[in-house]
């Protein structure tokens, strides 16, 4: 496939690819990478197995920046390949910016994050109205509309995959009935506008302070409640009920620019389209956590289990349900359900690290033995030439001089398969750490570049293995790392 994106960049660029790292797609089938050019530009290479969600994305694209809406340009596209490339939107997604901001405020929901998702709800009636009017219903994917049949489908996702591998008791003829009533009452709601269908944080990118949108391609006709209740019930974005109820008025003001809105009414749609997406969100959950053996997923429980326990308390919904409400109730009161396995928190842990032969071959920590030590002293040495001398493998320089080297990407291709099939090993056997040691001369240019390249690549497809960085030497640099030295996103750097 590396050839497919290399053809399409050159065709629409002029220049050649220097680098393919993947990136992180929880959820999904599709793949993607980011591409870097020789000139420094990058793009997004997204590999999509299904061919009408590609054109359902590609369409909705076109339509949505023929009207002005903050979405990626598709660069170029091969439809009969599965590939198209997209513009870069960086790596600060809403979910990220809200969990930095809330480490500094020791947990608490940020006061910084406020204005940002204002502006967010401020953009989502464009979609919804502007661009409900602008899209082919006729390519969504796979429905035209959040219908019945997609109503019945994401209860029955929350039955089978959720309440039966839990082993959660209900019975189903009765919950079927309640299912149903609850169908009919969320179809009473206005249905004729565009249903985004996956609004959450992490589908929201930041740059700067300005939201750009992704991962649209599942949007169909429907409910202008159910993308709101999405992102305001986003399970790990943990939002505190009273922020909810402030930006949930802010959605209604804005929206109220774009056409007449009966807000008690809308409220009252609201609770069932909580309760529903709700309900398809701890389906995925259950079917990527105990089915797939995703065990990152069933982290995002606890949370959902919190906002169904306030709904149960504030009046659920004005509807006749009770056995959908006693099973929801068996949910809340069931312990394991309420905090998050212990080998669910822990995972893998990949500590990566960069070393001077000179010092010695690094300490294991764990004690465990496992893992990797590669020796890059037979990459060409930056470190030799004058102008690298007192640089770094974080600075941008050395990056761009090693990612011109004929020989690195054949060593790191080769690194990574092997590093790739261990971390597996790992996580299948539920094994706690695994050692990626690189070292060179100094400890300084070649063995830095290679720890954080690696890194970056792990994270970027592994969201449920930890990664930690160490570069030993790093106290005997010459200087500090230059400030357009990225970070490794999600990884902790150590001066050890």
């Amino acid at each position: 496939m590396h050839d497919v994106f290399r053809r399409l960049y050159r065709r629409r660029f002029g220049t050649d690819v220097e680098s393919i790292a993947p990136l992180a797609v929880d959820g999904s089938a599709r793949r993607m990478s980011r591409l870097r050019g020789s000139d420094g530009r990058t793009a997004i290479a997204v590999v999509g197995p299904d061919s009408e969600e590609n054109r359902a994305f590609l369409s909705f694209s076109a339509s949505f920046r023929g009207i002005g809406l903050p979405v990626p340009e598709v660069w170029i596209a091969d439809e009969a390949a599965g590939v198209y490339l997209v513009e870069d939107l960086g790596d600060t997604t809403l979910f990220r910016a809200l969990t930095d901001e809330r480490a500094k405020a020791h947990g608490a929901f940020p006061s910084t994050m406020l204005p940002i998702y204002r502006r967010v709800l401020e953009v989502l009636p464009r979609f919804q109205v502007e661009g409900g009017r602008a899209v082919d219903y006729a390519v969504a994917y796979p429905r035209a509309a959040f219908d019945r049949q997609s109503m019945t489908w994401d209860l029955n996702y929350f039955k089978y995959h959720f309440l039966k591998l839990a082993h959660v008791p209900f019975n189903e003829d009765r919950l079927e009935r309640d299912m149903g009533r609850l169908v009919d009452f969320l179809l009473t709601a206005d249905v004729s506008h565009f249903l985004y269908r996956d609004f959450q944080s992490r589908n929201v990118m930041l740059r700067g302070h300005d939201p750009w949108f992704i991962d649209f391609q599942g949007g169909r006709r429907g409910a202008l409640q159910y993308d709101v209740a999405s992102i305001l019930y986003d399970a790990k974005a943990a939002i505190p009920i009273d922020v909810r109820e402030s930006l949930l008025d802010h959605y209604l003001a804005a929206l109220s620019t774009h056409l007449p809105v009966d807000h008690a009414r809308f409220r009252e749609h609201f609770r069932g389209y909580v309760v529903i997406r709700i309900l398809q969100a701890m389906g995925a959950y259950g079917y990527r956590g105990w089915f797939e053996r995703k065990p990152h997923f069933l982290q995002s429980v606890p949370p959902a289990v919190a906002n169904l326990e306030h709904l149960l308390a504030t009046g659920f919904v004005p509807l006749d349900v009770p056995e959908l409400r006693a099973v929801l109730e068996r949910i809340c009161q069931t312990p394991a359900f309420r905090s998050v396995a212990p080998n669910v928190a822990t995972g893998l842990t990949v500590r990566v690290g960069s070393f001077s032969y000179r010092e010695g071959l690094p300490d294991d920590p764990s004690g465990n033995g496992g893992g990797f030590v590669f020796d890059c002293r037979g990459i060409e040495n930056p470190g030799l030439l004058d102008a690298f001398r007192a640089l770094n493998g974080l600075d941008s320089d050395v990056r761009r001089f090693l990612d011109r080297e004929a020989a690195v990407d054949p060593f790191f291709e080769r690194v990574l398969g092997l590093v790739e099939a261990q971390v597996a090993t790992y996580v299948k056997r539920e094994w706690t750490s695994l050692d990626v040691q690189f070292g060179c001369t100094g400890g300084q240019h070649r063995s830095v570049y290679f720890a954080e390249r690696l890194a970056m690549t792990l994270r970027g497809y592994r969201p449920d293995v930890r990664v930690v960085v160490v570069h030993r030497e790093r106290a005997r640099w010459p200087r500090p790392p230059a400030s357009d030295a990225p970070p490794v996103p999600q990884s902790i750097t150590d001066s050890r």
